[in-house]
């Protein structure tokens, strides 16, 4: 069966989506612990990341990296990386902007208009 993130990479369910090349797609988690919450994922659906063949986890830590300086940038907040495992059964990283309102595990209430703010700002086009 498949997880809700290859229902997202199949476009099954929508997203606010930042981010896409062959190998990986990166969108806003839609419970965020901080304005600009991203979850970078491969399109390889396995549950662990350390399940990944190597060229799936290089290719997604180049994501997380390119990101991560991206979000960065446009938001001018450093970013932490979360690899959790254990809420979807598909190998992830979150990537959360440290602002001064952010507390650990509060997540924010967004409406879609605020998501598609954030996601319009942090849309990366290489």
């Amino acid at each position: 069966m498949s997880s809700i993130f290859t229902k997202i990479i199949n476009g099954e369910i929508p997203s606010y989506k930042i981010y896409e090349d062959d190998k990986t797609i990166a969108f806003l988690d839609i419970h965020p612990e901080s304005k600009g919450h991203t979850l970078v994922i491969p399109k390889n659906e396995v549950d662990k990341i350390y399940e990944l063949p190597d060229e799936d986890y290089l290719a997604l830590m180049n994501t997380v990296k390119k990101l991560s300086r991206h979000l960065e940038k446009q938001l001018g907040a450093r970013i932490l990386w979360k690899v959790v495992g254990t809420d979807v059964p598909h190998a992830h990283v979150h990537l959360m902007p440290l602002d001064p309102e952010w507390q650990h595990g509060r997540t924010l209430e967004l409406t879609p208009e605020e998501f598609e703010e954030i996601r319009t700002k942090l849309e990366y086009h290489e």
